[in-house]
């Protein structure tokens, strides 16, 4: 009797034990952020980049989303790779990165070399991005990768392009069965005046946020949180070449360049979705 006593109490104990460091194994919002800030600083991210901090806000933007090293997570067009470098080498040991890349068009030299510069940076630090599983992000709806497979999603600043070529609904549905119930979907975009009704094709390069909204949950999503840590309450969003006026495009070249500068780049809304549990 002593020893079926001795037998349970010990299997209570392991299993608490088995509890208790699946617990502790899962980061924290503080200790991903220590994390952060080791890979902000790191040397894999060049001065140029490391310089759009102050507009980009990566840490906080990332913390927001409540990103974790655990998680599968995919970036929607990572190229040329400003978050790569930060999404790559947190997800390395635990997590899994993947990079929705553009499809390629032998038609399209920006395309093309948008891609062989991605590439060519991904193999230039295979200590650091020898991890990242790139896979081509398609706009016919068809699956980036099996459904059901990741626990987060992230596209900065891409509901324009998508827009432009009336391909947002079906990028948001790939997006959607992409994630696992539960799973966050990340969207920072360049926030459009909301008494100026939205132009479907965004020539401007700005997206009403109300109009987002509703596109994105249109493919099944449940916005949960807004943030405005990437706003720009200076972007007047009414500039002769649309947000490329500001820097860092600075599309009107030499042309009231200082004004430009002193704005900083464009005003942004930041959204954290939910794919509902079923």
């Amino acid at each position: 009797m002593t020893i079926d006593k001795n037998k349970k109490r010990w299997a209570a104990l392991a299993a608490a034990a088995l509890l208790l460091g699946a617990c502790t194994a899962y980061s924290t919002r503080q200790s991903t952020s220590l994390a952060l800030d080791r890979i902000l600083a790191g040397d894999q991210r060049s001065e140029q980049n490391r310089a759009r901090d102050r507009y980009r806000h990566p840490k906080a933007t990332l913390l927001f989303f409540g990103i974790r090293p655990e998680m599968s997570v995919l970036e929607v067009w990572p190229e040329p790779g400003w978050y790569t470098e930060v999404l790559a080498p947190l997800l390395a040991d635990k997590g899994h990165y993947y990079a929705g890349v553009i499809a390629a068009d032998p038609k399209s030299p920006y395309v093309t070399h948008r891609l062989e510069a991605y590439r060519q940076k991904l193999a230039a630090r295979p200590e650091v991005y020898g991890h990242v599983t790139v896979v081509t992000f398609p706009l016919d709806g068809s699956d980036v990768v099996p459904p059901g497979t990741l626990d987060m999603i992230l596209t900065f600043r891409n509901i324009h392009n998508w827009m432009a070529h009336a391909q947002a609904a079906a990028a948001f549905a790939t997006m959607f069965r992409a994630l696992k119930p539960g799973g966050v979907l990340g969207v920072t975009e360049h926030r459009g005046d909301p008494a100026v009704p939205q132009d479907p094709k965004a020539k401007s390069g700005y997206v009403n946020e109300d109009y987002a909204i509703r596109l994105i949950e249109a493919a099944g999503f449940r916005l949960e949180a807004s943030s405005q840590v990437n706003a720009n309450p200076k972007d007047t969003r009414d500039y002769e070449q649309g947000v490329w006026t500001l820097p860092p495009t600075y599309e009107l070249g030499d042309k009231d360049r200082e004004k430009y500068a002193a704005i900083g780049e464009s005003d942004r809304f930041t959204l954290k979705f939910v794919k509902p549990a079923r």
